[in-house]
Order: structure tokens, then C-alpha cells, then sequence
């Protein structure tokens, strides 16, 4: 029997890439390895968003090769579609994938004949990946991925409502619908189309959370111009079904540093958005993406990010230092700042985001809260998860509740999450 091992670097669209690939090849009897087994295949799924991620998926790729040293590696991913020479140069390396769109050709030489339209279940996780869309319009300065992944494609309604009907069946109880620009989901249609046909993000939010079944929807990363009114209007419908979280992404709060980045959109139209969601629905988690150092940031840009971060409250910032990404027109901008002053900003703007999560946290205690219990805490009868506003929570009950929605009353704010306990008696809740 042919062993299969598969490795994934980068984001949410990534991983779900891998496993409708690692479905497909088990589907015709390859086998995933286990501890101390070597692979006879290897798929490895490589980023490309940063130096640093081709470097990662190198040393990946030439693990492998060293571990299994008899397996052919077959490459695909974002670095693979910037490097392919590059990457077939590396060792063991039968195949390079440049294009997302060959996959199912993939699958085909493979030999497997019944292509799969999506994925049925996400190893052992409790949370499901769904993949809707591919492709950027954009062309910010910093960003490589329009440059790798630039076709402009959304997936069929039918197939996606397909893939979730079968992964709700097989147990998962969140979906987090993703895309390389969830937002633009719909857009290749729609240039065909009446507007009253079109079919946009807010049309298949809401076809999803029609569906039978128990479980919650989660929205991935999006830009503040596409958190729509129809949107947000579908969110508050289904308060119980859809994650009251969103994702926007920010990158910086000074007009000047955001028209240098290419960005759409200024500072207070951002804010304004954020407001909108913040008036339409009950205690929103807004979460978000910060880059630090840009070239030429002065300081006086830097605290105008500082002044936004402050004006929305987002309960959770994933900040990082500007990186020169080789190719984007960014790294070939005066003024690039040295790497101490990079660290300082990141520093400052962690503080504030320490800050900001203890505030909203404690606006939720005395909440009840839908929690995915997604493991057991550090003590027997404990469980930990993540609520439904993007909270963490610790709570006493059975490990039988692993994988399951519980609704959880948060009483108070302990270090990085919130401390409760269970509204209901869960104890009659199958071990099996």
C-alpha cells in the first residue's frame, strides 16, 4: 500500500488545497503515514507571501527528501508558482503544480478517476475549512499573491453547499468559508449578469446558514469596502448560525502610508465601516491585520494606526513588521527602515492589542457564549475552545463535549481568555 505525507505552509486556502488532494489520493488507497514510517509520496503545499516562506518551504521540501529518501515530492503552492525552476531543482522533486486550477488534473494522473468537487471531512480538527473563491484583483505594493494566484474564480453554489452538508454530517461544527478575497466571491459571474441575479458573499452567507444542521458559519479574512449592508443584514438574521467575528483588514491607519500601500480605501472610511458593524449587530469581535514599518512610515503615521486600532477596539491585532518581499514594488521604496524600529512598533502595537482584548473581553462576562470545545484544559473536567465572538473559553465540563457547540456562560477575564460555565447539563451527551 502506497504511504502518503503531506505538509502545508501558509494560509486557510492552502490547507484546505492539501486536504482535497490528500482526500483524493486516499480515495484510491494511499495510506497516511504514521509515526517512524517512511512515504512512498510527499505533496507539499508552499507560501510564498514572504522571503521567509521560501525559505520555509525549501527546508520543507529538503527535509523530506532526507527523511524519505525514496519518495517522489510533488510541489505546489504559491512558491512553486513564482519558482518553478527553482523549486525543481530542489531534491527529490518529481512534480512542480504552478496553477490551483490543475489540481483535479493532478488527482487524474494519479490515477484517480472520480474527481472529487470538494472535501468531506479536515483530519482531526473540529473546525472546516471551506474554500469559495481564488484569485486577487488588488495589486497592493507589498503583496506578491496577485502576481501567483491572479485568475479571478468562484466556486458553483451547489458544490459549496454540497461540501458543507457532508462535512456537518461527518461532525465538524464550525465552517469558516475562506478565499485568497473571500469579498470578491461572485465577482467573475457577475459581470454577465442582471444585478438582481447576481449571487454575491451575503447570498451564499445566507444559503449556508439555511442549511439543515447543527453547526456555525465563520467568515475569514475581508476588506472593509466589502463588509456590505446585505452582509452584515445576513449576520444579524442568523445571530445563532453566523459568528458575530469579523476579520478586516486595516494594514495601517495614515492615509499616506495606506495610498503608498495601494490600498482602496482611507483611515476613516474604515472606521466607519467598523461602526456600521458595531450598529448593527450585538458586541461584534472585529479582529484585524497591521503592518508595522512600511517605508517611509514616519512617526507621526505610525500613531495614527495606533489612534485607529484605539477608535475601533479590535479584540484581537495580528501585527507585522514590514518585510521586503522581492518582486513587489514595495521593496524597491526609499526610506526603509531599519529592522530595531520595526521590533519597537510591533511592541507598541502588541501592548495596545493587550490592552484592547482585555477590554472587550470583559464586556463579555456575564454573556452567554457559543464555545466549540476544541480540547481538554491542564486539569481533569476541564475543556477549552473558542467561542463565537473569537474569544477563547475555559470551562468545566466532560471530555465527551470535544467537538461540540456548547453554550457557555462567561463570568470572568483570566490572562489571554474568559472563564465560564455551562448554561446547560451536557452529562446526557453520548461519550461515543
Amino acid at each position: 500500500m502506497a504511504r502518503l505525507k503531506t505538509t502545508t505552509l501558509g494560509c486557510k486556502v492552502n490547507q484546505y488545497e492539501t486536504e482535497y488532494i490528500r482526500q483524493g489520493l486516499v480515495g484510491i488507497g494511499y495510506e497516511d503515514v504514521q509515526d517512524g514510517e517512511t512515504a512512498d509520496l510527499c505533496i507539499v503545499n508552499t507560501c510564498t507571501v514572504t522571503n521567509e516562506g521560501d525559505a520555509k518551504s525549501r527546508q520543507v521540501i529538503r527535509r523530506l527528501a532526507r527523511d524519505n529518501p525514496d519518495a517522489r515530492i510533488v510541489v505546489m503552492g504559491c512558491y512553486a508558482t513564482r519558482a518553478p525552476e527553482e523549486v525543481a531543482q530542489l531534491p527529490n522533486v518529481a512534480e512542480v503544480v504552478t496553477d490551483k486550477r490543475e489540481l483535479p488534473d493532478l488527482l487524474g494522473r494519479f490515477g484517480v478517476v472520480d474527481i472529487p468537487t470538494g472535501i468531506s471531512t479536515f483530519g482531526d480538527r473540529h473546525r472546516a475549512y471551506v474554500k469559495v473563491q481564488d484569485g486577487c484583483l488588488l495589486r497592493c505594493s507589498y503583496c506578491i499573491i496577485p502576481h501567483v494566484r491572479p485568475a479571478l474564480t468562484s466556486r458553483p453554489v451547489e458544490p459549496i453547499l454540497d461540501e458543507v452538508r457532508r462535512l456537518v454530517a461527518n461532525g465538524y461544527r464550525e465552517i469558516v468559508l475562506t478565499g485568497v478575497h473571500l469579498g470578491h466571491y461572485g465577482v467573475d459571474w457577475n459581470f454577465q449578469r442582471r444585478k438582481e441575479d447576481w449571487v454575491r458573499l451575503s447570498h451564499l452567507t445566507r444559503m449556508i446558514a439555511e442549511l439543515e444542521g447543527e453547526f456555525r458559519i465563520r467568515l475569514s479574512s475581508i476588506e472593509a469596502t466589502e463588509v456590505t449592508r446585505e452582509l452584515i443584514d445576513v449576520m444579524k438574521q442568523y445571530p445563532d448560525r453566523i459568528c458575530p467575528h469579523l476579520h478586516i483588514c486595516l494594514q495601517s491607519g495614515s492615509d499616506a502610508v495606506l495610498r503608498r500601500m495601494k490600498r482602496r480605501w482611507g483611515a476613516k472610511r474604515f472606521v466607519d465601516r467598523c461602526n456600521l458593524v458595531k450598529e448593527m449587530l450585538d458586541q461584534p469581535s472585529i479582529t484585524t491585520d497591521i503592518i508595522v514599518g512600511f517605508p517611509g512610515e514616519t512617526e507621526e503615521e505610525f500613531q495614527q494606526t495606533c489612534d485607529v486600532a484605539e477608535q475601533v477596539g479590535f479584540s484581537k491585532i495580528h501585527v507585522f513588521p514590514f518585510s521586503v518581499r522581492r518582486g513587489t514594488p514595495a521593496a524597491e521604496m526609499a526610506d526603509q527602515l531599519p529592522k530595531k524600529e520595526k521590533q519597537a512598533r510591533v511592541r507598541h502595537v502588541m501592548e495596545i492589542e493587550t490592552s484592547l482584548r482585555q477590554r472587550y473581553f470583559s464586556s463579555l462576562e456575564g454573556r452567554r457564549l457559543q464555545v466549540l470545545v476544541e480540547q481538554t484544559g491542564d486539569v481533569e473536567q476541564r475543556l477549552r475552545g473558542t467561542s463565537c465572538r473569537y474569544a477563547p473559553v475555559e470551562f468545566d465540563g466532560g471530555r465527551h463535549l470535544v467537538g461540540q457547540l456548547v453554550d457557555v456562560q462567561a463570568t470572568s477575564t483570566e490572562g489571554n481568555r474568559l472563564l465560564g460555565s455551562a448554561v446547560a447539563d451536557y452529562s446526557s451527551v453520548s461519550e461515543d
